[in-house]
């Protein structure tokens, strides 16, 4: 009996701090833990969502990843937020070998590709100006999006997430997390092939994780 008593403490000793740690997160939905400075985009944790209206029967979407660039806060003034961000459309995803394709196809005897085209050009949005809520975890994101050789502007739409500081084994480093969403028309950026059939309308959908 005192062996099965000393190897259950021994087990509830080892498995208490695992618990522990598991049952909370380094980050919290408090603004108070924004700390100001540059911050990194977090490529392996950021995404580009985009959707489409298909036929009006079903909907279409695709991932862009492998983001890249910067955040400039100050929590004591967070207005003056600095975002430019870097999306290479190169490598766009879809889950549809096909359609991916499709999206990248080169350009035909026209010299006109019906999507993206073959190399494309990455995409960049660079804010010109923030406007934050009262409770500052709200904010509309206005900027410049260059996409496909063209420029217009855009308004996000961005919820605070999350911030912390990572553990040590995570590599310690100071983190923040948005959520984003806005809509853009692709005939604006040239983008207009099977208007009206699939929607001129894009909407976005964005997981951003900036590290520093």
């Amino acid at each position: 009996m005192r062996i099965l008593v000393a190897a259950l403490a021994l087990t509830t000793a080892i498995a208490t701090p695992l618990i522990a740690q598991q049952a909370g997160t380094p980050g919290t939905k408090n603004t108070a833990a924004i700390t100001g400075g540059t911050y990194q985009v977090d490529p392996n944790h950021t995404l580009v969502n985009w959707e489409v209206n298909h036929l009006g029967i079903s909907p279409l979407w695709g991932l862009f990843g492998g983001i890249t660039g910067t955040l400039q806060i100050d929590p004591k003034n967070p207005g003056a937020a600095k975002l430019d961000v870097t999306i290479p459309v190169s490598k766009l995803q879809t889950g549809v070998p096909g359609f991916t394709a499709h999206l990248l196809k080169p350009a035909g005897e026209n010299g006109k590709a019906d999507f993206f085209g073959a190399n494309p050009a990455d995409a960049r949005f660079v804010s010109t100006s923030v406007v934050v809520d009262s409770d500052g975890d709200e904010a509309k994101v206005v900027g410049n999006l260059t996409l496909n050789g063209v420029t217009k502007p855009v308004t996000l739409d961005v919820d605070f997430y999350g911030a912390g500081k990572m553990p040590a084994q995570m590599g310690g480093k100071e983190q923040v997390g948005f959520e984003a969403e806005a809509t853009i028309k692709r005939s604006d950026f040239g983008l207009g092939m099977a208007v009206p059939m699939v929607s001129d309308e894009v909407e976005l959908k964005i997981a951003a994780a900036f590290q520093k």
